[in-house]
């Protein structure tokens, strides 16, 4: 029985440093990294808007994730949207591929698969893994590109390599199902141990019933 591919989600983490600005926006940012630290979410998303308004990406980038969340403000994927664009015009790879991930579920924009294969792609290519991963899913499905197995398993080695178990784990899929790559269960559970190695349970769920079936 081939394994359902899994769809994939952007990885909202929040960004520790920025990348250079007005010293003093910088202080605010930093002030807000540790009182988000503390819990404190609401100080957190003011201090972040602070240095947002001064010019530090990372902070646009920060307060971006608080409204996808609702963590300290009230929940608005719209306001989030314009916050990743903003950071993503500014060259925070993870901007692009969170708000790639907003239009691909139709969430504070009109839900536009073609857009977020664009913005995964620009995410992909500005070295996150998890922008080339989703795009892999993209591929796979058909949606908003045409359906290549081939270039998901492209996407998904190149995320693999990155550290995002996710690509590792859809990777080895293909590889059991013989989806854009020869079909080689033993090459699959390879794949699927990188994903379990990287804390991906359903990677090494899928490792240990090869391994039971003697791959």
């Amino acid at each position: 029985m081939k394994r359902k591919l899994l769809l994939l989600t952007a990885v909202f983490s929040f960004a520790l440093t920025p990348l250079a600005m007005a010293k003093s926006a910088e202080d605010l940012f930093y002030q807000g990294v540790n009182v988000y630290k503390k819990g404190n979410y609401t100080q957190a998303a003011q201090l972040y808007e602070q240095a947002c308004n001064g010019g530090v990406a990372d902070s646009c980038y920060n307060l971006g994730v608080l409204y996808g969340k609702g963590k300290g403000v009230k929940q608005d994927y719209a306001q989030a949207a314009k916050l990743y664009e903003q950071t993503c015009n500014g060259g925070i790879a993870q901007g692009c591929n969170n708000l790639g991930l907003l239009y691909k579920n139709g969430q504070g924009v009109k839900q536009n698969y073609v857009q977020a294969a664009k913005l995964y792609e620009k995410a992909c290519n500005g070295g996150n893994a998890s922008g080339c991963s989703n795009l892999g899913v993209l591929y796979a499905d058909g949606k908003g590109v045409k359906q290549d197995y081939a270039q998901a398993a492209k996407l998904w080695e190149q995320a693999c390599h990155g550290g995002f178990a996710q690509g590792c784990h859809n990777l080895g899929v293909l590889y059991s199902n013989g989806q854009g790559k020869r079909q080689n269960k033993s090459t699959a559970k390879e794949y699927y141990g990188k994903a379990c190695n990287l804390g991906y349970q359903q990677g090494c769920d899928a490792y240990k019933k090869l391994n039971i079936k003697g791959y």
